[in-house]
């Protein structure tokens, strides 16, 4: 059997186990728990034509964000569209020699284990993985998700007297809670923003409340 029929195997047998995560596993502590925060870089919008280019992604532990342990791969990519390539950076030649979809989505599932993914506005990132997946025979992904665009809505007073919008962006986080913009649009830079921006978040619902990690899931 070689590396990837291997990887393949061990890939099934998580997704398994995953399944198999209990109401009282997520009523752990939440400094405790493992969260992996990504981005990922693609070459649209399109969930069904659009490719991802780059995955970028940090574990958040214990309320640290530990620099060694992260993960960041280009893919190589048959597909390519210039006119987003002015938001990302990522030139077409970039992106020639680099793993292809499915090594690039092995290395990325092996890093991310069964950790709890932190992302913003994940449906967008969740969803160009899971078709990643698809597309080359594995299932959809089984991991928890939160939302830091969701979360941040919870912290906001409720008063007809403010106006809460529908939606904030990842730049209105950095701006509200003081975060550098230095590497905005980069898969790792965008994934560094939001755990920041989670971290000032939790902060702040656990000001309520005492927070357990069920309730976050909520």
């Amino acid at each position: 059997m070689n590396f990837f029929k291997k990887s393949k195997a061990l890939l099934f047998e998580f997704w398994g186990k995953s399944e198999k995560s209990s109401d009282e596993e997520q009523s752990n502590d939440i400094d405790a728990t493992r969260f992996v925060v990504l981005d990922t870089e693609t070459t649209g919008f399109d969930y069904t034509n659009d490719r991802i280019l780059c995955i970028g992604a940090i574990v958040l532990q214990n309320n640290t964000i530990p620099i060694h342990d992260s993960f960041e791969i280009f893919i190589q990519q048959e597909h390519y569209d210039q006119t987003t390539a002015k938001i990302h950076g990522i030139l077409k030649e970039y992106v020639i020699d680099q793993p292809n979809e499915l090594e690039a989505l092995q290395q990325f599932l092996t890093f991310l284990g069964d950790s709890i993914i932190i992302a913003h506005h994940t449906i967008f990132d969740i969803t160009m993985i899971n078709r990643a997946l698809e597309r080359n025979g594995l299932p959809k992904l089984k991991n928890k998700t939160l939302d830091t665009a969701v979360l941040y809505k919870k912290t906001l007073l409720v008063s007809h007297l403010l106006e809460r919008k529908d939606n904030y962006s990842l730049d209105e986080l950095a701006d509200k809670f003081d975060i550098s913009k230095k590497d905005r649009h980069t898969a790792m830079g965008d994934a560094y923003i939001t755990a920041i921006a989670f971290l000032k978040i939790l902060n702040k619902l656990r000001d309520k409340k005492n927070l357990t990690l069920k309730q976050l899931l909520k």
